[in-house]
C-alpha cells in the first residue's frame, strides 16, 4: 500500500488512474509480477502482487517513480506524489487461505470507504481488479492472475460458471463483519501467514542474507536479466559482444537493444548506455526517445551498417 504525501489526491481524475494501470502493466512486463489484486483509491492504493523474481524494491521503486513522473508532467507540477515508502505485508502463499484475506481486504475496500450504496454491486466500483475475475479470459489482461485467489476460494477453474459462483461468494462476503480482527493483521502486521511461514520470515531477516535480507535470494536481478537479453540480441543479430564497442553509438540495432531493456527491465539509461555503449547517457535517452516516438518495434532487425 502507498499513500499520497500529506494524505493529499494520487489521482486527480480518471485518466490518471487509467495511466497509473498502464504504469502497472508496464512494470509487470518488466520485473515479471503477477498481480492478484488491486484497488485504486483517491489518496493510496493497494496491490497484491507475486514477485518470482523476488525484485519487489527494484519494480515498485520504477512504478512509483514513474508514475509521479507523468503525473506531475500532466498536470504541471512538481514534488513527491507519494509518502516516503511503500507499506510491504508478506503474504504466506502456501494455499492455506492467507491470500484470499489480503485479497478479499483489497477487493472490499470501497465497501469500507462507503463508495458504494447497499443495492450496489461490487462490480459497480471499476477502479479494482474485481472486474477481471468476472470478465472472461480473453478479456483480461495478461498481468492480472486469478487462479490462486479462485483456488483458495474453492472454485477450480476459471470458466463461467465459476467466475459467477466468485462474484456470489463475495457479495455475500460484503455483508458480513468486514472491520474486526480479521484485517487486523492486515492493516497493522508486517506478515500474512502460519506460525511457521512467519518463524521462516524472522529466521531470514534475523539471519541478514546479505545487505538486502531476502533480496538476496532474488533468482535474477535486473543486470542479470539485463546481460541474458543482450546476450539474446546478439546471437539474433549475429553478432560478437566485442561488437558492442566496435558500432556506432547511434547503431540502430544497438538502438532497438536498448529499447527493448527499457521496456523489460527498470534498470536507468544510464546503465544501458554504458552497458551498450552508447555514448553519454544523455544523447542515449534522447535517441530511445525517437525510436519510441518513431513506432518502431522494440525488437531489432538484422541490420546491416
Amino acid at each position: 500500500m502507498s499513500r499520497g504525501d500529506r494524505r493529499e489526491d494520487i489521482f486527480h481524475d480518471d485518466v490518471d488512474r487509467q495511466e497509473f494501470l498502464k504504469t502497472l502493466a508496464e512494470a509487470c512486463q518488466k520485473t515479471g509480477f503477477q498481480v492478484h489484486a488491486y484497488c485504486l483509491m483517491r489518496n493510496h492504493f493497494h496491490l497484491v502482487v507475486e514477485t518470482p523474481n523476488a525484485n519487489l524494491v527494484a519494480g515498485m521503486r520504477w512504478l512509483l517513480s514513474s508514475y509521479t513522473l507523468r503525473l506531475n508532467h500532466r498536470h504541471k507540477l512538481s514534488g513527491h506524489v507519494f509518502s516516503g515508502r511503500y507499506k510491504a505485508l508478506i503474504v504466506d502463499g502456501s494455499g492455506n487461505s492467507y491470500l484470499r484475506t489480503a485479497c478479499d481486504y483489497v477487493h472490499l475496500n470501497p465497501v469500507r470507504a462507503k463508495l458504494l450504496g447497499a443495492d450496489d454491486r461490487l462490480l459497480g466500483y471499476p477502479w479494482s481488479s474485481f472486474a477481471w475475475y468476472v470478465a472472461a479470459s480473453e478479456h483480461r489482461p495478461e498481468w492480472i492472475r486469478v487462479d490462486r485467489l479462485l483456488g483458495e476460494h474453492g472454485i477450480g477453474a476459471d470458466t463461467p460458471a465459476g467466475r459467477q459462483e466468485f462474484e456470489r461468494r463475495m457479495e455475500a462476503r460484503r455483508t458480513q463483519e468486514t472491520d474486526g480482527a480479521e484485517w487486523a493483521a492486515v492493516r497493522r502486521g508486517w506478515c500474512l501467514g502460519s506460525d511457521a511461514f512467519k518463524k521462516e520470515m524472522l529466521g531470514r531477516i534475523e539471519g541478514r542474507l546479505g545487505e538486502h535480507h531476502a533480496g538476496e535470494l532474488r533468482r535474477e536481478s535486473a543486470e542479470a536479466k539485463a546481460d541474458r537479453i543482450i546476450g539474446e540480441e546478439l546471437q539474433r543479430l549475429g553478432w560478437a559482444a566485442a561488437e558492442l564497442a566496435q558500432r556506432h553509438k547511434s547503431d540502430p540495432s544497438k538502438v532497438a537493444i536498448g529499447a527493448r531493456l527499457r521496456r523489460e527491465t527498470t534498470l536507468p539509461v544510464r546503465w544501458i548506455a554504458d552497458r551498450l555503449q552508447m555514448g553519454t547517457w544523455k544523447s542515449a535517452r534522447t535517441r530511445l526517445q525517437e525510436w519510441r516516438r518513431s513506432g518502431r518495434p522494440d525488437q531489432p532487425a538484422n541490420v546491416i551498417v
